[in-house]
């Protein structure tokens, strides 16, 4: 098939990559020039392991190209993906302004009726408002669908190649049938299409990511619960993951959740529950723990060495709000370095790939260092924000020399107490216990 897709970061690019690789001829637009020319060059402006040698062997093979002529790009098209940002509002809303120009753009270009899809992450009833802006600024007969995404960053390709599911909200046979014929690919070894109403589609997905952000705040609750108990956080995930009712997926506790997504998404569901006359509380009290743990390990820094942290220096390992992405949006190493920065400390911050982006930022009181252990010299102390692999085995006798305090503040659980204690260190980690 012919496909536009209008939108070029991180849904629009692995959606154009993964689709140009099944064999279908794919456009991606985007009015950022400066990306459009990055990409046109051969390389990706997001990390995601995968993801450029897709583009580029797609692109050797004539079947993705990347443009800003949004007209020449949905003229031959027989899909057109709306895949662009929906920011947060300050009300917790997303901000629709960017798919409402994109439809207004499809109406005033297309010569022959389209079938438009939602990728982007939208609010119910966001169908219909594009139904009626092609209604209102064409006499064509364009049909509207829903084609949410459930991508990790850093396992992308696997999740569009491999889904556990692929969502299609259509109103309409039609519609249903093309983008079924369009999955195909994707279905030789199980059907993995569910299709529902349009308005299911788009609420199921705020849906999956409160779910598992609520896991994830459930979680973060009861390992501050186990730091005051004594317990272990990691006996009673083992003991409550084992139940195949429960199951072992997102219930690590850390320092919080970040991204584009969960943030977000969170919001904008309470908003739209708040807006239906049917606030979601549990929702709510996710988003409220969250914004608390965020700040965890940086209260835990105080709690050990005082509210004034003039003259110590910090090692942070871990920039990017989870591994295998360098993505820093609403990462919690941001929020620590903000909380200890403020209190007069330094820090010295490491991260395998986010680094560079990390520069972008100009954050005060912060240097960077190429290796994870350079960046122990001279400092106090340690803060683990990523689980990166790199960061799991660290050398403790070689942390417990060069840290002048023998601190490590773990929010990611990643080395055993045990053995920090062993090596002479002193271990904070989330609910251990101690």
């Amino acid at each position: 098939m012919d496909l536009a897709i209008i939108g070029s970061g991180y849904v629009g690019l692995v959606a154009g990559a993964c689709l140009a690789d099944a064999g279908n001829k794919v456009v991606c637009v985007d009015h950022d020039e400066a990306k459009i020319a990055l990409l046109n060059s051969g390389e990706s402006p997001i990390y995601e392991p995968g993801l450029s040698d897709l583009l580029t062997r797609n692109r050797a093979k004539g079947r993705l190209q990347f443009s800003t002529d949004l007209s020449a790009a949905i003229a031959p098209a027989q899909i057109i993906f709306i895949a662009v940002g929906t920011p947060e509002e300050e009300d917790g809303s997303a901000d629709m302004s960017h798919v409402v120009a994109v439809a207004e753009s499809i109406a005033a270009a297309a010569t022959e009726a389209k079938l438009v899809v939602t990728k982007s992450t939208v609010p119910v009833g966001t169908a219909d408002r594009i139904r009626t802006v092609l209604a209102e600024q064409s006499d064509l007969p364009h049909r509207v669908a829903s084609n949410p995404e459930f991508l990790k960053e850093g396992a992308a390709i696997a999740d569009f190649q491999k889904p556990d599911r692929i969502i299609i909200g259509c109103d309409d046979e039609r519609s249903k049938n093309q983008l079924e014929q369009l999955y195909a690919p994707f279905n030789r070894r199980e059907r993995r299409v569910i299709s529902m109403s349009v308005r299911a589609a788009e609420l199921t997905k705020y849906a999956a990511n409160a779910m598992l952000a609520t896991r994830i705040s459930f979680m973060n609750e009861l390992a501050n619960l186990c730091d005051s108990l004594g317990a272990d956080i990691a006996d009673v995930r083992y003991g409550i993951g084992s139940d195949k009712r429960i199951g072992p997926y997102f219930l690590f506790p850390g320092c919080g959740y970040g991204g584009s997504c969960f943030p977000k998404d969170v919001k904008a569901l309470a908003y739209t529950a708040r807006q239906a006359g049917k606030p979601l509380q549990v929702i709510e009290a996710v988003e409220a723990v969250n914004e608390a743990q965020r700040t965890i390990l940086a209260r835990k820094v105080v709690a050990h060495f005082g509210d004034d942290l003039s003259g110590l220096r910090f090692a942070l390992w871990g920039l990017a709000f989870k591994a295998n992405t360098d993505d820093l949006r609403e990462a919690p190493a941001r929020y620590t370095i903000e909380a200890l920065c403020a209190r007069g400390a330094q820090i010295v911050a490491h991260d395998p790939v986010a680094i560079p982006k990390a520069k972008l930022l100009d954050l005060p009181g912060v240097s960077f260092a190429a290796r994870m252990n350079d960046a122990l010299e001279g400092c106090d102390a340690l803060l683990i924000c990523t689980d990166w692999n790199d960061y799991r085995s660290p050398d403790l006798e070689l942390l417990s020399a060069r840290l002048s305090a023998k601190v490590i503040f773990d929010g990611r659980n990643l080395i055993d107490p045990d053995q920090a204690s062993a090596a002479g260190l002193t271990y904070y980690g989330i609910g251990r216990g101690r």
